[in-house]
């Protein structure tokens, strides 16, 4: 009988693995269940066919990537007009050297932005509020909105230009703030609530409604310049209209699944690109995915039901992949980096939709820390210090090689409840309890 105890007693402490004590399995919180951006759709069901291979890298084969910057302003929610990522130098210590007050009682959007030492944020009371780092405190805190539309719940969508923060929102105003001057510049009344990111070309500023129309603004006075209407879809869901520049094009994904090029000189279209796979538009099959991101030569769009490579002078469709994107993905020179819906880490190149490799994510993490393999949480894909760095939803950390291999392990010192940005060789983000945190 003794022998038998001793044998459960063993079994019991190897199913107890190492996981436990990380805790890298579980979420931030114990009520967190596991969303999908596909969700809204009832049928919607990973594509048997959809790709599934683990493929190791060809010996000696060799990434040339940027250098490494030490940036200083965060102007675009998505960082720069490609919404994409340059390869941002931070400090590896990750010392947590600024812990701020509450910053509002409010939802807190997850979006913000950095400018000359101060962090721009909007909540959805539609307070806008800027933070000095500098001094640790709010010096502004402004409100647009008159009484009527004080209890309505507010999206703000914003962009920072020369110390000029553009809004749109989901009532349907847009308005120029000078936050140093603490004054209206514009405003104006659109009626229809906007629904998408807002870029800034040249002297346009370009959004979007929830009926598809595409708005080139005079950023100088709010004037409509262009009006250029798009497919509507009757049925919405949470994907939105985006948009990304090149040194030619603007580009807008519309809801109903199709990219436009318009020429950012002429406001001219020059091409559209539909890659919705079905024409019946019903809450089952609408079109859902990512923001675009592209370079110079190449646009990406992931879609719930594929990733497409398309060239950005024609529109000519490059590759179609069968890989559905868990989060935004990453452009490092002419590979793409992302992350499938089954937790694969996949390189691929651009030029002609060759994968590189592909590696499974939870695997990694098992063989890395010796523990039994269960499903990662993933939060979004950046690169920094050389390494591409994946967030997980419970603040872990995966730094991996350029060419697949899986380096580091860290966890950000406190929850996190936004996006990550990189700013003088820190990190900065806003954590669960709407307090900004600063690492070097």
């Amino acid at each position: 009988m003794k022998l038998l105890s001793v044998l459960l007693i063993l079994v019991f402490l190897t199913g107890c693995s190492f996981d436990n004590k990380t805790g890298i399995w579980k979420s931030e919180s114990n009520t967190y269940k596991k969303k999908s951006n596909f969700e809204d759709f009832k049928t919607l069901s990973i594509n048997k066919d959809s790709f599934n291979e683990v493929i190791k890298i060809k010996q000696n084969f060799n990434f040339n990537l940027p250098k490494k910057i030490i940036n200083n302003k965060w102007e675009d929610i998505y960082y720069n007009k490609y919404n994409n990522f340059d390869n941002f130098s931070y400090n590896e210590e990750k010392n947590l050297i600024l812990k701020s007050k509450k910053l509002s009682k409010y939802k807190l959007n997850r979006f913000f932005l950095y400018d000359k030492d101060n962090v721009i944020l909007t909540d959805d009371r539609g307070n806008l509020i800027v933070y000095s780092i500098e001094k640790n405190q709010i010096v502004i805190k402004f409100n647009f909105y008159k009484k009527q539309y004080k209890k309505i719940k507010k999206t703000l969508n914003i962009v920072i230009s020369e110390g000029i923060i553009y809004v749109s929102d989901n009532l349907g105003f847009i308005y120029a703030f000078d936050y140093k001057e603490e004054k209206i510049l514009w405003a104006k009344d659109n009626k229809v609530p906007f629904r998408s990111n807002l870029k800034i070309e040249n002297k346009y500023l370009v959004a979007s409604d929830q009926n598809n129309r595409l708005y080139l603004f005079d950023k100088n006075n709010g004037n409509i310049l262009k009006l250029i209407p798009t497919e509507e879809t009757k049925v919405k869901n949470n994907f939105k209209n985006n948009f990304s520049i090149n040194n030619k094009f603007i580009f807008m994904l519309n809801t109903y699944g199709s990219l436009y090029a318009i020429d950012s000189k002429n406001s001219n279209v020059k091409w559209v690109l539909n890659l919705n796979q079905s024409l019946d538009i019903n809450p089952s099959n609408l079109f859902n995915g990512h923001p675009i991101i592209n370079n110079e030569n190449y646009s990406v769009v992931t879609s719930q039901d594929a990733t497409y490579i398309i060239n950005s002078i024609n529109g000519a469709i490059i590759s179609k992949l069968n890989i559905i994107s868990k989060v935004k993905p990453l452009i490092v020179n002419n590979y793409l980096y992302l992350v499938s819906s089954n937790n694969l880490f996949i390189c691929v190149n651009l030029k002609n939709g060759e994968i590189i490799y592909s590696n499974n994510i939870n695997k990694k993490i098992a063989e890395f820390w010796d523990i039994k393999e269960e499903i990662a949480l993933i939060e979004s894909i950046m690169i920094a210090n050389n390494k591409i760095l994946i967030l997980l939803k419970n603040a872990y950390m995966l730094e991996f090689e350029a060419k697949g291999d899986l380096k580091n392990i860290f966890k950000l010192p406190t929850k996190i409840n936004s996006d990550i940005i990189f700013i003088n060789n820190s990190i900065l983000y806003l954590d669960h309890k709407n307090k900004l945190i600063l690492l070097n």
